[in-house]
């Protein structure tokens, strides 16, 4: 899952749900549960997503809906190897745009 969003500061609840396809209510229970995202939260209450909780939102995103992981498993995960988790995110990511690529130039044949 790659969220394509524009390049902003801050990004709105429902605009962050969009991209990643799921529930408003998802993000906000995932917000609870996971420290690494804190979102800044204006006088009325509404949440800004910054870029850096955004890529955390993917890199949690994609232990918990993509690879299985339990909520508590990837908390774990992610408390005893950020650093590796966070490497093989990375790769895993430029392999799927590679591949995103090839396919496009394959249809373009």
């Amino acid at each position: 899952m790659i969220a394509d969003l524009p390049e902003k500061r801050y990004y709105g609840i429902g605009e962050v749900a969009r991209a990643f396809n799921v529930n408003t209510s998802l993000i906000r229970f995932w917000e609870k549960e996971f420290d690494v995202l804190q979102p800044k939260k204006n006088a009325k209450g509404n949440r800004k997503f910054t870029p850096a909780d955004i890529k955390n939102l993917e890199l949690i995103y994609h232990l918990v809906k993509e690879r299985g992981f339990t909520l508590d498993g990837a908390k774990l995960h992610l408390k005893e190897n950020r650093q590796k988790t966070l490497d093989n995110f990375e790769l895993i990511r430029k392999l799927e745009r590679v591949r995103a690529e090839l396919i496009k130039i394959k249809d373009q044949l």
